[in-house]
């Protein structure tokens, strides 16, 4: 029972640090469909992939959102004609690269301040490859879920006339009460498709448009939170922490030992820089800079939240890319630094 309180307890404080930034992508990202022209902006945004990526990397800048809000905003992207390579850009770069989090790296480690650079540096690398091979992709919808696949290729369809009216009104179609060659006596009875057809559909309001899509995107990236939250509170208390920490010893196995627990615990990288702190005496700077590139870019939150958009091979390609890369990187700064 004592364990079962502990994780309930760690998943509620979960969820109290995420879904405020959870919240705050949503409604950016409904700000930018419905008061915002998001092809104006994708327009300035360079077609080459080096260039591309760089762009989509520094765009968290303009929308500075934690991997909790990285993703609704993301998928506004993809569905407004953004490249795959530029969304997965802003995917992996946004958590680390916006001025929040690099404030509160730096009051964290104030006394080391090549941390706080080696930490742009590292995640501006890897968003970089990472989002260079991704460019090989053109086409968006393979790399999708089902639905929004649909939803993207219906909104790339080319543009159609509108159909033709098959018939004219049926006031004046011959046989009706009112011509007098049909069945006189009888009222024209008009059904509910008729009158449809007949009178303009009501286009609702942009707040109307912006409180619903606030609402759908929260119903489908919160369930996802939520299971998260879920299953990094179980392992949190489940699975020992000191065999996580035992691990830490030595340059490679300290640089995965922290590299997993950045994945296992969660934390939010607005905050993530103060619990990388309390391991300065007991792991190396390399494997705390591990810590700090690799967990805003995938931790067992944002897998949920990413499965919600993309295929389940995808998340993979991302978990696998991103975590040979932090540890070749993380190493490298063990040699040189």
């Amino acid at each position: 029972m004592t364990q079962l309180h502990e994780a309930f307890t760690i998943f509620l404080s979960l969820l109290v640090e995420a879904i405020p930034f959870l919240t705050f992508g949503v409604v950016l990202s409904s700000a930018l469909l419905v008061f915002s022209d998001e092809k104006k902006l994708i327009a300035y945004i360079p077609r080459n992939p080096f260039l591309g990526a760089i762009a989509g990397s520094l765009v968290g800048f303009m929308f500075p959102v934690c991997e909790c809000g990285n993703v609704p905003v993301a998928r506004r992207f993809l569905m407004q004609g953004l490249p795959p390579s530029v969304a997965v850009a802003f995917l992996l770069a946004a958590p680390t690269i916006n001025p929040i989090v690099i404030w509160s790296t730096w009051v964290a480690f104030r006394d080391q301040p090549g941390m706080v650079v080696a930490r742009i540096v590292c995640s501006l690398i890897i968003t970089v490859i990472i989002s260079w091979v991704f460019s090989r992709q053109l086409d968006a919808v393979p790399l999708l879920k089902p639905a929004l696949g649909r939803r993207l290729a219906y909104l790339n369809r080319p543009e159609e006339s509108p159909p033709a009216i098959a018939c004219e009104s049926p006031l004046l179609q011959s046989g009706t009460f009112i011509l007098g060659s049909g069945n006189s006596g009888q009222l024209l009875k008009l059904d509910e498709q008729a009158v449809e057809t007949l009178l303009p559909p009501i286009a609702p309001s942009r707040w109307e448009m912006f409180t619903d899509n606030i609402v759908q995107e929260l119903r489908e990236l919160g369930g996802m939170l939520i299971l998260g939250s879920l299953i990094a509170a179980v392992i949190q208390v489940f699975i020992p922490r000191e065999w996580i920490l035992l691990l830490g010893q030595g340059t490679i196995s300290s640089i995965l030992a922290m590299m997993l627990l950045s994945v296992v615990v969660s934390v939010c990288s607005t905050v993530d820089s103060f619990f990388a702190l309390s391991f300065v005496s007991t792991f190396t700077g390399s494997s705390l800079l591990a810590f700090l590139v690799f967990g805003p870019m995938i931790d067992v939150k944002s897998i949920g939240l990413l499965l919600s958009v993309f295929q389940r091979r995808i998340v993979i390609y991302l978990l696998l890319l991103a975590g040979q890369l932090t540890f070749l990187l993380s190493l490298a700064h063990s040699y040189l630094f």
